[in-house]
């Protein structure tokens, strides 16, 4: 699903791969998440791996009378 992709990229390219002026560094490293900064290969390889699993939804039976 490449609308997953879409959706989470800018936030995690903001927090994990742009090196920030006030902080010298990503917010995810100044915060301890990761221990470097990541590149845009690195970001779009872990997000299509996530892509790849798919998601358990739940039933569709109706739970109300119409």
């Amino acid at each position: 699903m490449v609308s997953l992709i879409v959706k989470i990229r800018p936030s995690v390219h903001y927090n994990f791969c742009r090196v920030h002026k006030t902080l010298g560094t990503t917010p995810a490293v100044a915060a301890g998440i990761t221990d470097h900064t990541w590149s845009l290969d690195e970001m779009i390889r872990l997000l299509e791996e996530a892509e790849a699993y798919p998601i358990k939804r739940g039933s569709y039976k109706k739970t109300r009378a119409a």
